[in-house]
């Protein structure tokens, strides 16, 4: 009897074919909701003794056929298309952290809320990382404009209360003045009024801090004057034990376009021949001294090496992921 009732259930479930057999398995498994979004983004690698963290503040839409200077649509869109994106991708705003000789360095601060309400990616990518933002000693700020200084403020407050915050003394006499605002295009000319207010609270307590070209910052990080981007944009070369990386700020921002073709510039730089210029100095001196390099606007991490490919070509090569390091 229990033989022939069970052989008559597995009838009974062949007769009903996979579309019943899927519904019952469906019933008894009901299907996992899909979670969305994605962890906090923060990167860790070393540079001699220096522990480097790349943060990533957020991304946005970059209309990049839009602002390109010196390529027509059809190009920067083959360039993209190439590299598997697409004509508007999401642009990344990263930020590194380096914990060096007892002081916690920050190099660029991120959007906070000026690009919208959404965010503060950059103050929870320093928690998950292991940090606060009242741990940063020193703000350094390769450029004044908003993806680079507008986190300075979140939510109407300093977000780095213990911070002094460092500014090419060039950078800040040109954003600070509201007098050259005439003197920019119509899409440089929200900056100034965005930046000051950012700035404004460090300025009142007394924690800006204006460097000359070439002065000397901290032991083992060396500021690199490189305009065209803004007047008085520089970026950070930082060494030790032979190794070195360079924070280049805005030096790129259409990867797949300008590493190939650094004669193609955005309508973001204030002088487009001097950026020109200043950006083949940098991936000269990188890819000749074998530099790392981290990118504010390069897919995070952002952080990568630079091979020169001949005639004014350039290829860059991203960092290897890895979970270990090898101790100085």
């Amino acid at each position: 009897m229990r033989r022939r009732f069970l052989l008559a259930a597995v009838l009974g479930l062949v007769a009903a074919g996979p579309a019943q057999a899927q519904d019952a398995h469906q019933t008894a498994h009901p299907a996992t909701p899909q979670v969305g979004g994605q962890a906090p983004g923060y990167y860790r690698l070393f540079v001699g003794r220096f522990e480097v963290t790349a943060l990533l503040d957020g991304t946005h839409p970059f209309p990049s056929d839009k602002v390109a200077v010196g390529a027509s649509v059809d190009e920067v869109t083959g360039a993209l298309k190439a590299a598997f994106l697409p004509l508007r991708y999401e642009g990344m705003i990263n930020a590194f952290l380096v914990n060096m000789d007892r002081r916690l360095v920050l190099i660029d601060a991120g959007a906070g809320n000026l690009y919208g309400t959404e965010g503060g990616g950059l103050k929870r990518a320093i928690i998950a990382a292991g940090y606060t933002p009242e741990d940063v000693d020193d703000v350094f700020i390769t450029h004044l404009h908003e993806d680079h200084a507008g986190g300075l403020v979140l939510d109407g407050k300093p977000l780095f209360a213990n911070a002094v915050v460092h500014v090419a003394r060039k950078e800040a006499a040109f954003w600070l003045d509201s007098r050259n605002q005439a003197s920019v295009n119509d899409l440089l000319k929200p900056f100034f009024p965005a930046v000051q207010k950012v700035v404004a609270p460090y300025q009142k307590a007394d924690r800006l801090a204006l460097f000359d070209e070439g002065a000397a910052l901290l032991p083992g990080l060396t500021p690199i004057a490189a305009p065209g981007h803004t007047p008085g944009h520089s970026v950070y070369l930082l060494q030790d034990a032979g190794q070195s990386m360079l924070f280049w700020g805005d030096t790129v921002h259409i990867a797949p376009v300008q590493f190939p073709h650094p004669e193609v510039s955005i309508r973001y730089d204030w002088n487009v021949p001097i950026a020109v210029a200043s950006r083949r100095m940098l991936l000269d001196r990188a890819a000749a001294g074998g530099w790392l390099v981290a990118g504010a606007h390069i897919s995070f991490p952002g952080i990568g090496h630079i091979r020169a490919e001949g005639k004014g070509r350039y290829e860059w090569l991203p960092v290897n992921y890895t979970l270990n390091r090898d101790h100085p």
